[in-house]
């Protein structure tokens, strides 16, 4: 697939730039929801990948960034938003059981799991659907919303526990705190569609733990938990390369956690109340993190680093959070930072003869593919774009609908 015609031409880190970035990966993107059954996993060109299953989160995560789309006014961004939510209306949807298979395919394959992790997607992509006016998307954020607090909400804990099985009559008792994560993400923008509370509260009250711990494990947030929510610090010290379930602190997570607190801040009306804990995040993240060329995936309880390969989505989720910290604090330093990342970001992930950003770099910062195979996901590299330019608010769909058509 070419992708010549929707070349970035402007200067990386400039607002044209990122318009234009925004609007080349939804190009991007805009096969994955050829089909009826959700969002395809895209390869290196963007060309559906037929061998991978259908994901409920990156269906999802398309549904979501369509919608961004559609309510910044890009032209046909609302249809693909709605081929993408008929797919969690439709296949990915469980109508036995109720709730939504973490995939489908190839072929008749199922995998039946009910995560939270997907689960939260679909809250998320209904909340910015809905917020774009998109058909039935009310009607399946008040269906995502009822999942999420009776089949995953742990109201003791205060937290979302992790994952059932396909008939909700197992839960594992692994917790963790990447769900979590995209919970309180998914509950922001859910408060933002509806107007309830609630929703914003219960977000409130993951972060409020997530502090204590980052604070008490010198703002290294712990990733993994054993069924009474007791960090497990040394989960998968024998794998710690596990695809999904890594060992050790997460760079990345440590920034994206910081840019949400803040926009939970601003939603509740609390600005400066998470602002020292992200500050504190950020730092810890940034001095773990980056080891002057790119960013880690992991590092141990030392700050060591662990899995030296560079994810895009690390480096989206850096530049998010010093985009957002500039807001808030004024501080000079994190618009100097955020310059330095957008420039790295431009030379070392943006592909602009294939289309969309590499996924994945090897510790030589040259492409690879042995983690993400291929280009699926094009969620945190436009809410990356799209964050400086856009009122800071809890959610992104709230942000795009403030700012209006032709912001982009």
């Amino acid at each position: 697939m070419a992708h010549d015609e929707a070349r970035t031409t402007s200067a990386p880190g400039t607002a044209r730039w990122r318009a234009e970035e925004v609007r080349r990966l939804l190009a991007f993107g805009a096969p994955s929801v050829d089909g009826s059954d959700g969002a395809a996993w895209l390869d290196d060109d963007g060309r559906p990948d037929r061998s991978q299953p259908v994901h409920t989160w990156i269906t999802s995560r398309m549904a979501h960034t369509f919608a961004l789309g559609d309510l910044l006014g890009v032209p046909g961004c609302g249809e693909r938003a709605d081929r993408a939510l008929a797919g969690l209306t439709g296949a990915q949807h469980d109508d036995e059981h109720g709730g939504w298979f973490a995939a489908r395919g190839p072929g008749d394959a199922v995998d039946g799991t009910k995560a939270a992790y997907a689960h939260a997607f679909v809250v998320l992509a209904a909340a910015s659907a809905s917020q774009a006016g998109r058909p039935g998307a009310g009607t399946l954020l008040d269906e995502a919303l009822g999942v999420l607090d009776e089949r995953f909400w742990e109201a003791g804990a205060g937290l979302l526990a992790d994952e059932w099985d396909r008939a909700w009559t197992t839960l594992s008792p692994y917790r963790g705190i990447n769900a979590n994560m995209h919970g309180v993400e998914a509950l922001l923008a859910a408060a933002d569609a509806t107007g309830e509370a609630r929703w914003r509260d219960r977000a409130a009250q993951v972060v409020d733990r997530t502090v204590s711990w980052a604070e008490r494990n010198g703002w290294r947030i712990p990733e993994h938990f054993t069924v009474d929510w007791t960090p497990d610090l040394e989960f998968n010290a024998d794998r710690p390369h596990d695809q999904f379930k890594p060992y050790g602190s997460t760079p990345g997570h440590g920034f994206e956690w910081a840019r949400l607190m803040l926009q939970l801040d601003v939603a509740a009306e609390q600005v400066g109340r998470h602002t020292n804990a992200a500050v504190q995040l950020f730092d810890r993240a940034l001095a773990d993190g980056f080891d002057g060329t790119g960013f880690v995936y992991t590092v141990d309880w030392t700050g060591s680093p662990v899995e030296r390969r560079r994810f895009h989505w690390v480096a989206a989720e850096a530049v998010a959070a010093a985009e957002v910290l500039a807001v808030v604090t004024g501080a000079s330093r994190y618009a100097e930072q955020a310059a330095a990342w957008w420039a790295l970001i431009r030379e070392r992930f943006v592909d602009p003869e294939r289309g969309s950003w590499h996924h994945e770099l090897d510790t030589s910062d040259e492409p690879a593919g042995e983690v993400w195979a291929g280009k699926p996901d094009i969620y945190h590299a436009v809410q990356a774009l799209l964050i400086p330019d856009l009122p800071l608010t809890g959610s992104l769909a709230e942000s795009a609908r403030r700012a209006g058509p032709g912001t982009i």
